[in-house]
């Protein structure tokens, strides 16, 4: 199969169902070789089965494609370093990899028992955290070596990680912290020759379809600007956040310094309260937070 991602190989977290699997397939029709990890879990993180990944291996060697499984729990360092070796050992090479995994356990604050939290936590940001360490060890490696790396890393944020969102405190930090993530590995890993991206998806997914039941386009949709960011073709591109639904791209822009007041001495609370007042009449308006009026 040719495309822009022919003769790469591409690592995909979470491929066995929802986004995860359409990037795979996508990956695979323009070419990459892709390592289609999934643990089979449900949806809260329950259970495990090599089904959902296989599937998708399956599909994608009926289509032309070549693909391998790895049912590992990548928010494990053992599982996270199996990963890797899984792209090296099979394929000799690893160009990208898309961090996806993750699962809902959904609950205002005061109600998130502290055990949901740490595992929404746990597979969201340790699991986008140990494959990218892992990764990027190999990385370096290689360019330490003397041998060219042309490597891609696309984490995968949110709407609630970049704006908050009712109900999802765990997923929002969770999600928000992927961003952090993403910025620093850009700027950390830029001189081994890997750019890292971030995307906040919006699409029907089994994620989705009950939190935000309004949500009708398809996952397929987003895995195109996926493809293109782990792809040789986005050279130059790093360190930044895109959403993507549907037919729209839109690139997100941080924080960035906004009004600003300065006093050459100490401020008093009460002058400090009136200058923060000032300066929020100056300010741009936040986004709602997902959830609210």
């Amino acid at each position: 199969m040719t495309g822009i991602c022919e003769n790469r190989v591409v690592a995909v977290t979470g491929a066995g169902r929802g986004l995860g699997r359409a990037h795979a397939l996508a990956f695979a029709a323009e070419g990459a070789k892709v390592v289609v990890n999934d643990l089979g879990a449900a949806l809260d993180g329950a259970g495990s089965s090599a089904a959902p990944a296989d599937g998708v291996v399956a599909e994608i060697r009926a289509r032309g494609g070549d693909a391998v499984a790895h049912g590992g729990d990548i928010a494990t360092a053992s599982g996270a370093a199996s990963l890797i070796a899984t792209a090296l050992e099979t394929y000799g090479r690893l160009d990208t990899l898309v961090s996806n995994a993750g699962f809902l356990r959904d609950r205002m604050l005061v109600n998130l028992p502290d055990d949901d939290w740490d595992a929404v936590v746990r597979v969201h940001l340790r699991g986008c955290f140990l494959p990218l360490k892992h990764a990027a060890a190999h990385w370096r490696a290689e360019a330490k070596a003397g041998r060219a790396v042309s490597a891609r890393v696309v984490n995968t944020t949110s709407g609630a990680g970049l704006l908050g969102s009712v109900g999802q405190g765990g997923y929002a930090a969770a999600k928000a912290g992927i961003v952090g993530l993403t910025l620093t590995a850009s700027a950390e890993l830029a001189r081994y020759g890997v750019q890292v991206n971030a995307i906040a998806p919006a699409a029907r997914t089994r994620m989705t379809e009950e939190t935000f039941a309004g949500l009708t386009a398809p996952p397929e949709d987003v895995s195109p600007l996926v493809v293109w960011l782990g792809s040789a073709g986005s050279t130059g591109v790093t360190g930044r956040v895109f959403e993507a639904e549907a037919g729209r791209i839109t690139v997100m822009e941080g924080w960035h310094a906004g009004p600003t007041a300065t006093n050459p001495s100490r401020w008093t609370p009460a002058e400090a309260g009136t200058a923060t007042r000032t300066l929020l009449t100056r300010s741009r308006t936040p986004s709602r937070v997902y959830g609210t009026a």
